[in-house]
């Protein structure tokens, strides 16, 4: 697993074994016992846990998504390449 970044309480990553299984690049979040997956290119949760995820950590995920596309696309592709990616800089409020 690769830690892309963390910001307000929320952990962010990437695994290489997801690049050989799916297609997509996608996002691990976890946060306060809370974890769900987002669409790395969207933004969209497509998997969480039995309690859900909190809307409001969603949001935020969301929005530094969409701010770090490039690095995104990049970080998926050097972990398919096996190189662990460097963090992203975290969302800031």
């Amino acid at each position: 697993m690769a830690k892309l970044s963390s910001f307000l309480g929320i952990i962010l990553s990437m695994e290489k074994e997801d690049c050989e299984r799916h297609k997509g690049p996608h996002v691990h979040a976890w946060y306060s016992g809370y974890a769900a997956s987002f669409n790395a290119c969207t933004g969209k949760m497509f998997a969480c846990g039995k309690r859900g995820f909190p809307e409001k950590q969603a949001r935020w995920i969301r929005t530094w998504i969409e701010i770090h596309q490039e690095e995104l696309a990049a970080a998926w592709e050097m972990l398919k390449r096996g190189i662990n990616p460097p963090e992203i800089p975290p969302l800031v409020r």
